[in-house]
């Protein structure tokens, strides 16, 4: 593989395409440790991250960066508690959409995307069109909120909210063992 030569102190940088001529098509046993151990903590150095997968800093660095290019890793973020910062209330709320036209149900995606209380958004079978989850300080701030926001949204034809007690599990590390399956 042919690397630019480095700076002091800085990973090489790849030529372009060179990592995904050196790295197969599918994930093996190195790139799964990498995204599990990136989920821990994705604060890890490139150092640290390379002992913890077995491999020298180097290979390990070029495979992260393969990963990224290849869109298995999308991001870095900070995971924060949502209560810590003065939001207590997570509602589930199921939006019936009218289903009379595409670029009326596109109007509604793009209005629910400018929101940042909503938190997630999926498109959902069965009864509903849509499945938000949003957080607010209290309940009188959701309920201020929906008035102001969420019924007046286009294209809305129901909403139905239901609220969060307690979380038993919140978690955004997906499972990797189905990768492991016959390797």
């Amino acid at each position: 593989m042919a690397l630019k030569r480095p700076k002091a102190g800085k990973n090489p940088e790849p030529d372009e395409g060179a990592a995904a001529e050196e790295h197969g098509a599918t994930l093996d046993r190195y790139d799964i440790a990498i995204l599990g151990a990136l989920q821990q903590d994705a604060r890890l150095s490139n150092t640290e991250l390379a002992a913890r997968i077995g491999l020298s800093a180097a290979p390990t660095w070029r495979r992260v960066k393969w990963l990224e290019q290849q869109g298995y890793i999308t991001g870095y973020r900070a995971e924060v508690d949502r209560r810590r910062i003065g939001l207590g209330v997570l509602a589930f709320v199921r939006v019936d959409a009218e289903r009379n036209n595409a670029e009326g149900t596109r109007v509604l995606e793009d209005a629910i995307r400018a929101l940042p209380e909503v938190i997630t958004c999926h498109y959902i079978s069965g009864a509903g069109t849509f499945e938000l989850q949003v957080v607010a300080t209290d309940l009188d701030a959701f309920s201020r909120w929906s008035m102001a926001t969420l019924f007046k949204l286009p294209n809305v034809k129901d909403l139905h909210t239901s609220f969060s007690l307690g979380e038993v599990k919140a978690s955004a590390t997906l499972p990797l063992s189905h990768l492991r399956a016959g390797r």
